[in-house]
């Protein structure tokens, strides 16, 4: 590879990033003005987080099917939850009692269950599945691009030339982990950065890089490390977002504890940053769970898997309860999947071996809280071949979020994946109209960053009675520039004081009558 092209695919795939020229992707639906100025298909301030569980999740020790239990216990006795610990979702279906958050979720309307989803002819090597669900290609097809590059490629034209620019300052894919995920893997380069681990996201804020060994060798490293840094083109502007925002939830783990946690607080400081990102991958492991997946003696209900399913459940319960605090739960959805589920039947190590299909869950405040389809069929004597079937496919699963999420159109999910899939309703339906439909139109602020003077508010107005309030970052009031008064309808320009406001992230939100809207302002 020649030096400029290697600095290209590293730029591309290393970064962060900030507003387009102060004007957050932020449309509360489609705008073709945004559209035009980001040079995407489609525009969107929506977010889409992938929970990636690495090794393979037992379905069957997550998602429980109480209507079944005679055939559990037979095929996996040593194993098995005592059905009066598991925590009931429906009357036929429960959660690991590890998951006590996850079940308040679906109680509270931010999470769905997809009972067993997989794919036919399905493969259990650790790579060639993970191949296969990264990319949504058929078992028996090798596709070297990922269903979120594709999706990105088609509406990023031509990158990675161009990029980053004013008109798409930041990166369109972010994974957290050692390496980006193929899931964002484009025709010609990976569509995303990677940010190897939560310590080099916070060195990277600070402009440090990770400590080396005092030896010749250590330096050398010293060094690499330092000329990666300089080539990461979207560190600038990933500093900016990170800076404008900070969690509010105090449901975080400490630092280190969980790490699924650390990376999702990661995600909704960029999200809330200002970041139009539109993809994030997280990737936690520990899944492959042949040997000792709950305690030699003691309860099974605790014990290797049970700890990581409670990891998952807080985590996401964490990110949940931070993007409400920060007022960005509307613009986020989230799904799990894991390469495989496991055998139906357990394995003399107290463990099991790579199965077929499991559940994945969805989450946000726009997910549909549904079990959907009913639990797998278990036989009665289990052999230790027999899988759980697939019910759903997962690229189902892909194109209805899609769909739903990006307002990818029927014609373009097709050309992604090759054939079109089944429509599962994993997101409540009309999630975007809503907002769409109660949105001010022609909402503006400008200049956007401003330098702390004067600024102007723009939009249309309906003839009703106006109020415009600017929050800082904790939601307090701080300007009031429109206490409530009536306003002609038509083209409206206000003036928008932020004179004496301390550099950061603001919220602008002008209401009338049932409508309203909200941006976020920079001020420097």
């Amino acid at each position: 590879m020649k030096r400029r092209e290697f600095l290209q695919a590293t730029a591309a795939a290393t970064a962060g990033t900030t507003l387009l020229s102060g004007f957050p992707i932020g449309a509360y639906g489609y705008s073709a003005e945004l559209a035009a100025l980001t040079n995407a298909a489609t525009a969107t301030d929506k977010v889409l987080v992938i929970v990636q569980l690495q090794g393979g999740n037992d379905g069957l020790n997550m998602i429980i099917p109480l209507d079944q239990y005679s055939a559990l216990m037979a095929a996996r006795s040593n194993i098995a939850l005592p059905q009066s610990q598991v925590l009931p979702l429906t009357t036929a279906t429960g959660i690991h009692p590890a998951m006590a958050t996850a079940q308040q979720l679906y109680q509270n309307g931010k999470l769905g269950v997809v009972q067993s989803v997989g794919y036919p002819n399905p493969n259990f090597s650790h790579f060639r599945a993970t191949d296969i669900w990264t990319s949504g290609s058929d078992s028996g097809v090798t596709w070297t691009t990922g269903w979120g590059g594709r999706y990105l490629d088609g509406e990023f034209a031509g990158y990675p030339t161009g990029y980053p620019s004013a008109q798409n300052p930041d990166p369109l894919a972010i994974s957290i982990g050692s390496v980006v995920s193929n899931c964002v893997q484009g025709p010609s380069v990976n569509m995303g950065m990677a940010i190897a681990s939560t310590s080099s996201f916070y060195q990277l804020l600070s402009g440090g890089v990770a400590t080396a060994p005092n030896t010749p060798a250590g330096h050398e490293l010293t060094f690499i490390r330092q000329v990666v840094s300089q080539t990461q083109v979207y560190t600038a502007t990933i500093q900016a977002a990170a800076g404008r925002a900070r969690n509010l939830s105090p449901l975080y783990p400490a630092a280190g504890q969980n790490a699924l946690a650390d990376q999702l607080k990661i995600v909704a400081q960029l999200v809330a940053g200002g970041l139009s990102t539109r993809i994030y991958v997280c990737q936690f492991g520990g899944f492959d769970t042949h040997t000792l997946q709950v305690p030699a003696t003691g309860s099974t209900t605790t014990g290797a898997h049970a700890t990581l399913l409670g990891k998952v459940a807080d985590g996401i319960n964490a990110f949940q309860d931070d993007l409400r605090l920060l007022g960005v739960q509307d613009r986020v959805i989230g799904m799990t999947f894991s390469e495989f589920g496991r055998r139906i039947r357990s394995n003399s190590g107290l463990g099991t071996d790579h199965g077929a299909a499991a559940p994945l869950l969805v989450f946000g405040s726009k997910a549909n809280p549904l079990v959907h389809g009913p639990n797998p069929t278990l036989p009665a004597n289990a052999g230790v071949n027999d899988n759980v079937p697939m019910q759903f496919d997962f690229r189902s699963i892909y194109t209805s979020i899609l769909k739903d999420w990006f307002q990818v159109t029927p014609t373009t999910l097709t050309a992604l994946f090759g054939q079109s899939f089944p429509y599962v309703p994993v997101i409540k339906p009309n999630a975007l109209a809503t907002s769409a439909a109660t949105a001010v139109a022609d909402f503006g602020v400008y200049p956007n960053p401003s330098v702390g003077g004067p600024a102007t508010l723009a939009f249309t107005s309906e003839g009703g009675v106006v109020q415009v309030v600017v929050f800082d970052g904790l939601g307090r009031e701080v300007r009031r520039p429109v206490p409530g008064r009536t306003l002609g309808a038509g083209p409206q320009k206000v003036p928008l004081d932020l004179s004496g406001l301390a550099p950061g992230a603001y919220h602008c939100t002008v209401r009338e009558g049932s409508r309203s809207s909200s941006q976020l302002v920079v001020v420097e």
